[in-house]
């Protein structure tokens, strides 16, 4: 059996300026959703572990529903759906940086809880034995400690995050995988331009994964 297998660098690089244009488009979605995630998150989160049962019960299912959906079916109904209760269309890139930070948010509500318990309720105690309030051991003593330690675990979720945009495509976002699939309609040259594609995500989280290691050995993380 004999395998005819080609591959055309200089139609691999000569996609690379056009994929190019959707960069921006991919770290917007990518960045701006993952801001808006971690506010979110650090909310619900803080919410999660309240003792009181009216703030934690609506971030158990906000967690539950956007942990338990996938992503792609989430920026489906913000995209198509939304518009129907709201009467009036939405913004494909404002539906894929919506979707991010809802989705980015409900893991980041579950790491902010699993930092902040992980913190030795002595830390608490000799907070409030030194004069300080509820709030403000929780301020300068539990939650400097606590995101330390979210570090890597936020890390990991901004690299799924990332790499979750390249299914925006469906919506007509004009990020990596969207800028490919109108290359390729037009030069057929699939194999050349997703293995660009690919490298050019690689690149990304690559880099998010050097940036979180030259915090661990500095000293910022754990």
């Amino acid at each position: 059996m004999e395998l005819n297998f080609q591959f055309d660098w200089h139609a691999a690089i000569a996609s690379l300026p056009y994929l190019l244009k959707g960069l921006p488009y991919t770290l917007l979605i990518s960045f701006g959703g993952l801001a808006i995630g971690f506010v979110v998150g650090i909310l619900f989160g803080l919410m999660r572990i309240s003792p009181t049962r009216w703030l934690r019960i609506p971030a158990v299912v906000y967690i539950e529903v956007f942990r338990g959906t996938p992503v792609l079916v989430q920026v489906l109904f913000i995209f198509y759906g939304l518009p129907t209760l709201l009467g009036g269309p939405i913004n494909a890139l404002t539906a894929g940086i919506a979707a991010i930070a809802l989705n980015a948010g409900a893991y980041i509500s579950e790491i902010v809880r699993g930092g902040v318990q992980s913190i030795e309720r002595g830390q608490r105690e000799a907070g409030l034995s030194l004069g300080l309030s509820g709030t403000q051991t929780f301020q300068y003593i539990v939650w400097p400690q606590a995101l330390r330690r979210m570090i890597p675990a936020l890390g990991n979720q901004g690299i799924v995050s990332i790499k979750d945009t390249s299914l925006f495509s469906v919506i007509g976002v004009g990020e990596l995988v969207r800028q490919g699939q109108v290359y390729i309609a037009n030069t057929f040259t699939a194999l050349e331009v997703y293995f660009m594609i690919a490298l050019l995500y690689l690149a990304i989280t690559l880099s998010l994964s050097m940036a979180l290691n030259l915090l661990e050995r500095k000293g910022v993380v754990g």
